[in-house]
């Protein structure tokens, strides 16, 4: 069944513009709650329960109103936790053992966009298949349960204190973060009120930038996907490393003393390298199609196995589960590290990284400087008509000119975004000059057939 909806991440679009309305989430809220209640085989519990989050758009109140209307219509309870992380909707969901959650986010996007993810359970991305179950129900009309089978709202007073806490619990107690002066850069998005506590709780000297959300501002010149913010702060501060999340809070990046950006894909390197030297780790490391080559060769040259994914967290997180291991991520910033959570978490992740460079006595400088990234260029292309990339003659022999030029120096990857109108383009190899030049050409084909 093709999907019409849901994309790599959930559902993502213009606030608006079909489906990001109050109509479709009045639906959507009723279809995933019917699936429950109909999934539902303990009869002690008279309504299923679903958790509900959101970052710091202003759409959100909107499309939060909505979705409650529509699993209460279905007769599932919905408990309302206001701006928060989606990892944190994740941990919660778990915590209060309710039967799904719902972020209501467009997570690194601009703020006119928004969207939902979905956890099961168990604090995890939704397969497929559950998906497509949605989109079936979709279809179907809305026939509210009788009156006396209606479900209820309630808020969830304490979302921010439980989350911190577990948070703060991910890093050992033996270990400290006194005497690190670190600038947050929090998007104007979702950790703007928890992430400054939890690393002054453990001991840093915190200077919180983007961290003031008014509904329109989030991801705007602040957060991960634009790092020269952080990289700035972080050197007019003299701060010992700068760390930027998105407005979701579920993708992170770095900056060290220098005013270097370290991207997801040296951040899981580090993770990776202590834990190794500790004989913490379990199994290999699981990335993605656009993992850095680089990276692939530092962990094979510490003994580590590595595979790779398609692109999303959520291929990663099934990658993890399948093999038994641990730890994976993506260049993005998405790093899943499953001893400690569900889903992948920036603020976790971040608390990581440092526990690690405590354990390797490094500075993030020193536990990044001998591992650079091959340059890496990606370019988008927009396109609104379906490109079938793999037998369009013309983008595949551009493709097969740059592989025969790189001389397995390097890759070529094109694909098709998840969440908006467009190709990606990508090309890694040596020479960063070159690569530009191959990128480019690859992306003037690409254009010529969109």
């Amino acid at each position: 069944m093709a999907r019409h909806y849901f994309g790599t991440d959930g559902i993502r679009g213009v606030v608006g513009q079909d489906p990001i309305t109050p109509d479709f989430f009045i639906r959507l809220g009723f279809a995933i709650g019917s699936i429950l209640v109909k999934n539902n085989t303990d009869k002690k519990i008279k309504h299923p329960s679903v958790v509900i989050g959101k970052d710091t758009r202003v759409s959100g109140y909107m499309l939060e109103s909505a979705l409650e209307a529509g699993f209460i219509a279905a007769g599932v309870d919905v408990y309302l936790t206001g701006p928060m992380p989606t990892p944190a909707i994740a941990y919660l969901t778990k915590a209060l053992r309710s039967h799904a959650g719902i972020v209501i986010s467009a997570s690194h996007n601009p703020f006119p966009d928004n969207g939902i993810k979905i956890f099961s359970e168990a604090g995890e991305k939704l397969p497929d298949a559950f998906e497509a179950e949605v989109e079936l129900a979709l279809s179907q009309p809305i026939k509210t349960v009788l009156p006396h089978e209606l479900g209820k709202a309630k808020r969830v007073d304490d979302a921010e204190g439980r989350y911190v806490e577990f948070c703060k619990s991910t890093f050992p107690e033996k270990l400290n973060l006194r005497g690190l002066k670190i600038v947050l850069d929090c998007a104007h998005g979702a950790t703007y009120h928890v992430a400054p506590k939890i690393f002054s709780e453990l001991g840093a000297e915190v200077i919180a930038i983007g961290n003031e959300p008014d509904g329109f501002n989030i991801n705007l010149d602040v957060g991960s996907t634009n790092p020269k913010t952080i990289k700035e702060a972080t050197l007019k501060h003299k701060a010992d490393l700068g760390i930027t999340f998105d407005g979701d809070g579920d993708r992170v990046m770095m900056i060290d003393h220098l005013g270097n950006i370290v991207d997801g894909d040296q951040l899981l390197l580090v993770i990776a390298r202590a834990l190794k030297e500790k004989n913490q780790l379990k199994g290999g490391v699981v990335g993605t199609l656009m993992t850095n080559m680089a990276i692939e060769k530092a962990l094979q040259d510490l003994g580590i196995e590595f595979v790779r994914t398609h692109v999303g967290d959520r291929y990663v997180l099934e990658a993890l589960l399948e093999k038994d291991w641990l730890i994976g991520g993506e260049n993005s910033g998405h790093i899943l590290t499953l001893d400690q959570h569900s889903t992948g978490d920036a603020i976790i992740a971040s608390l990581q990284v440092l526990k690690s460079l405590r354990l390797l006595n490094q500075s993030l400088h020193e536990a990044t400087k001998d591992s650079p990234l091959y340059p890496q260029v990606l370019i988008n292309v927009e396109t609104h008509k379906k490109i079938d990339l793999e037998k369009n003659k013309s983008i595949q022999d551009a493709v097969k000119n740059v592989e025969i030029k790189l001389n397995s120096r390097g890759r070529v990857l094109l694909r098709p975004s998840g969440t908006e109108p467009k190709i990606r383009v990508m090309v890694e190899g040596e020479d960063l000059e070159a690569v530009k030049d191959h990128a480019n050409y690859i992306a003037d084909k690409v254009r010529e057939v969109a």
